[in-house]
């Protein structure tokens, strides 16, 4: 990885700076790096940590960038200021489905379907294969190894789509080529 440590070493940017969405899309790329990492030495329970923690980045860049679309969605004050302080700093689990939802209203088609897959690799991470699919909707390794690969491949494309619409840093670029590569090697 050619990312710079110093700079993954930051506090993260306040989620008002200008720098908070690159800050987040370097975690989500970095992550995801990770992932692959794990998954190539096979640890595949700890790669859907990552894959999760990485859409979860990526879906928080996502909030900030698209904060006052969302809040024009929301039906209450309370709402619009729950967005603000809570949602978008730091994406609560179990309202990133709902959060997804609202991406796709403001123009991010298909978002949701990610998120599912990240919840489920949250969960796969937490209770491993299970055969039943009582805990985990994985019954085998294989199947979250799949689906830690196909979610990475999405976000990579997700990120590329916001390119022009961010400032794009030499380590957003590195970290983004990074990730290719160990994906695609």
């Amino acid at each position: 990885m050619y990312v710079d440590v110093e700079v993954l070493e930051r506090p993260l940017p306040k989620p008002s700076a200008e720098d908070y969405v690159s800050a987040r899309l370097l975690e989500a790329l970095v992550e995801g790096w990770l992932a692959v990492r794990f998954l190539k030495v096979g640890l595949v329970r700890n790669a859907a940590g990552k894959a999760f923690q990485a859409w979860r980045a990526l879906l928080a860049a996502l909030l900030k960038l698209e904060l006052d679309k969302l809040k024009s969605l929301a039906k209450s004050e309370e709402e619009r200021r729950w967005l603000e302080t809570t949602a978008a700093p730091r994406v609560p689990t179990s309202r990133m489905t709902a959060l997804s939802q609202m991406l796709e209203e403001v123009g991010f088609a298909g978002f949701s379907f990610g998120t599912d897959k990240a919840l489920n690799l949250h969960d796969y991470q937490h209770h491993g294969p299970d055969p039943d699919m009582a805990l985990s909707k994985y019954r085998t390794r294989e199947e979250a190894a799949k689906d830690i690969l196909l979610l990475l491949k999405e976000l990579i494309q997700r990120v590329e789509d916001l390119r022009e619409r961010i400032r794009w840093t030499p380590e957003l670029e590195n970290a983004l080529k990074d990730l290719e590569r160990q994906l695609y090697a």
